[in-house]
């Protein structure tokens, strides 16, 4: 992923050795985090050079002449993305190591991600090699820390599908001199392993999902029946190619198998037709995605295809044969002194946060190293990493295609590898920063979403007000926050994943839902009870969208501290007695969460249930433990008997939270590889069945949340937003609210009568009347 040009000119700009030319920002507690200060003018006196990261310490005493230049300047901290060249030298070193030209040419890559390093690398970056420099990450050693003077080499972890003998294998690559390809070199890269994954299926990839349309398009006896229900333009029909999942033996990952859904558009001449409004039933197609060869074929049953709806499009009204409103007045979001945040590559700092970003093909977005700069407290971590690391789709119908419509995004297809480019529509107003994400496509090339991650702030209403009845003094205060997103694609649904950073140390993650319905078609006469006619000929299924946030927290540890614990709050209504005589008492009651078993917990909104991440050895002013909370939206449990397939590969989906210490190999909560997934329970179902414990930590929280969706008619033809999340808060974490010193704005509408122009706010908004 990389930073694209900016809108303004950036507040804060690196040369190529790492120094700062941005102005000091005045809420670093430390002086030696002066973000003006060159590498080399840091605690010179404190800080012994050795060469490189594996040698061991010297055994003569601490050098006093500073660090030692680096050899070559350390352009990409550990936790950048992988570059647009790291990811082709990592693909030619591979390519390169194959046995023969025929498994050279079998190769095809599923995924190139940054190997992440070890919490204590990116400590170390953070501390000496890269703004704001921040030494105080390390703990103090006797003669000062030891530090090398470069850091490890990047690595890339690959994962590569061989298309001739159908094995997926991982590599790990270390990317030692990635600017020799750059300037028409040979690779520099260096396989540190490979190893053959047996039994599995990587993600489909959408190379394999054009060559399905195109094979099934060609083959004579789908196209007769195509021919039967009156279809002969084979550019009217949509072949979209699912995953199998796995139902059965028949499913066993010893074959890649889709089996597609059919759809067609009813004007060959209209790109943007709704072409999702004409589902094909009947017609049963089994694809060997390995070999692309249609394996099995049956015309079942002949359904005649839904009459053309006309409401079924949703482009601008002239487009659609309809009329848009007329009565929308403009309405401008400017920042004319520019954004409050700054950037430094992928370093983000605003309103007292900071934080990382990254991006990878399978999670998307990824939010690293958050923490928060609290006045004399200096720096204090809430998380080192946040994302959304699976999502399910399970469909309620039981009638056929739709039992088998039980998609995982992330894991089936990867919702990085589908986001947009928001150059070509962009939800985001005011003042933007954009970011590229580099990934391979499926036979090796580097491909490039440019603007795919949307940085920007928001007014969000009242952060805080009261007024004094008796003086009629009045204190007002505007809420901003600081949003970073993408959207993505997956077939007819579009998701919009957020994070979004408050004034007051909130921190919410929310997932917009948005796109179109998946239909299917009705018999003249058919109603369905598991979903909900929307149209002659057509209904919508019932369904349900769950989400699993993976949040490594780190409330109040610096990396290698192990500090964290969970604690369940339920609010409890006090017994009858001599303690609530008057029948109104209640009072939250906490449990620590001793182990994984334990922590297998659901939502309660009955009990008003939380959950606090807490610091076993800080304390706040009144001598409580800080922590940071976490705090459910809407929420649901799957609705399906415990017997059903899915529930095989997505167990982890039976319980709204669930709570492990930190392993660096567990990711994914259905396994890494859930297509045509045939073991029960792999991933995080199994790992907490060691029953580790947790009463002090590194904590890393499991969420699962999500939507039942039973449809409507005001969802077609386009599906207005849902929104689903949660939210993370501080508590106990600060003396006060962190929100009392932000600065008043002046109301737009103060002594404004409608009709009159209005100045610009403080903030640098401006509202037309």
């Amino acid at each position: 992923m990389a930073s694209a040009p900016e809108k303004a000119t950036p507040l804060l700009n690196t040369t190529t050795n790492n120094t700062a030319t941005a102005a000091p920002s005045p809420s670093w507690p430390d002086s030696t985090l002066d973000s003006t200060r060159n590498r080399s003018t840091i605690a010179p006196a404190l800080i012994s050079a050795v060469d490189s990261f594996s040698d061991p310490p010297p055994s003569s005493a601490p050098s006093t002449k500073g660090i030692t230049v680096m050899t070559r300047a350390q352009t990409c901290h550990p936790l950048d993305p992988l570059s647009a060249a790291e990811i082709a030298v990592a693909v030619g070193t591979v390519r390169a190591a194959g046995a023969t030209p025929e498994v050279r040419d079998s190769m095809r890559f599923v995924e190139v991600v940054l190997l992440e390093p070890d919490k204590q690398v990116v400590a170390l970056a953070d501390a000496y090699f890269f703004p704001p420099f921040q030494p105080s990450l390390l703990p103090r050693t006797k003669g000062g820390p030891v530090i090398p003077t470069k850091l490890p080499p990047r690595k890339a972890r690959l994962v590569v599908y061989n298309k001739r003998s159908n094995e997926t294998s991982i590599w790990i690559v270390e990317l030692t001199q990635v600017h020799a390809a750059t300037r028409g070199g040979h690779h520099r890269g260096k396989v540190i392993s490979s190893n053959v994954v047996p039994d599995v299926q990587p993600p489909m990839d959408a190379v394999e999902y054009a060559e399905c349309e195109a094979i099934v398009k060609d083959f004579p006896p789908f196209r007769e029946a195509m021919k039967r229900r009156g279809i002969e333009d084979m550019d009217l029909v949509m072949v979209d190619a699912w995953c199998v999942g796995y139902h059965s033996e028949f499913d066993a990952p010893s074959r890649r198998l889709a089996k597609p859904l059919i759809f067609c558009r009813t004007e060959s001449d209209c790109p943007m037709e709704n072409g999702y409004a004409r589902p094909v039933e009947g017609i049963y197609i089994l694809v060997d995605m390995q070999n692309m060869v249609v394996l099995e074929f049956e015309d079942c049953k002949l359904v005649p295809l839904p009459p053309a709806d006309p409401l079924r499009n949703y482009t601008s009204g002239e487009t659609r044969g309809g009329v848009d409103r007329s009565d929308v007045k403009p309405l401008q979001i400017l920042q004319p002194e520019g954004p409050s945040f700054r950037v430094n590559g992928y370093f983000i700092q605003w309103q007292k946060w900071n934080f990382r970003i990254g991006f990878t093909p399978r999670e998307g977005l990824v939010i690293y190293s958050v923490a928060y700069i609290d006045g004399s407290r200096g720096r204090r971590p809430v998380a080192h990493r946040l994302s959304f690391v699976e999502m399910v789709v399970p469909y309620g119908d039981p009638n056929d295609p739709h039992y088998r419509k039980n998609a995982f995004d992330a894991g089936e297809d990867g919702l990085g590898k589908n986001a947009h480019s928001l150059k070509k529509g962009c939800d985001c107003l005011g003042y933007i920063k954009y970011f590229d994400a580099h990934f391979t496509n499926f036979n090796g090339g580097v491909e490039t979403i440019e603007n795919c991650v949307c940085l920007h702030e928001e007014d969000h209403g009242i952060l805080w007000k009261h007024q004094d009845w008796r003086t009629g003094l009045a204190e007002v205060r505007r809420s901003r926050r600081l949003t970073v997103s993408f959207i993505c694609t997956v077939a007819n649904y579009e998701y919009g994943f957020f994070w979004h950073f408050y004034q007051d140390g909130k921190i919410e993650a929310e997932v917009k839902l948005t796109g179109i319905l998946s239909l299917g078609a009705l018999q003249p006469g058919e109603t369905r009870k598991y979903g909900t006619t929307i149209a002659p000929g057509l209904y919508a299924p019932v369904h349900q969208h769950f989400f699993v946030a993976r949040m490594d927290m780190a409330v109040d540890c610096k990396p290698g501290e192990a500090f964290n614990q969970v604690v369940e709050v339920d609010v409890k209504v006090e017994e009858p007695g001599k303690d609530n005589v008057h029948n109104n008492a209640f009072y939250a009651e906490e449990r620590v969460l001793k182990s994984e078993l334990e922590a297998m917990r659901d939502c309660n909104p009955l009990s008003a249930r939380h959950w606090v991440v807490r610091n076993t050895r800080t304390v706040n002013r009144t001598g409580q433990l800080t922590g940071y909370k976490l705090v459910p939206g809407s929420n649901c449990l799957p609705l399906a008997r415990p017997e059903a397939k899915f529930l095989r590969r997505a167990a982890f989906l039976k319980h709204n939270l669930w709570v492990t210490p930190y392993a660096h190999n567990e990711m994914h909560p259905g396994g890494e590889f859930p297509n045509q997934n045939p073991r029960v329970e792999e991933g995080l179902v199994t790992w907490v069945q060691q029953n580790r414990s947790l009463e002090e930590a590194d904590i890393v929280l499991w969420y699962v949340f999500g939507v039942t969706h039973i449809p409507r008619l005001e969802d077609w033809p386009v599906m207005p937003v849902e929104r689903v999340g949660f939210m993370l808060m501080p508590h106990g974490f600060f003396n006060c609210s962190p929100a009392v010193d932000v600065p008043p704005t002046t109301s737009d509408l103060d002594d404004k009568e409608i009709g009159m122009p209005a100045k610009p706010s403080q903030n640098g908004v401006i509202a037309k009347l």
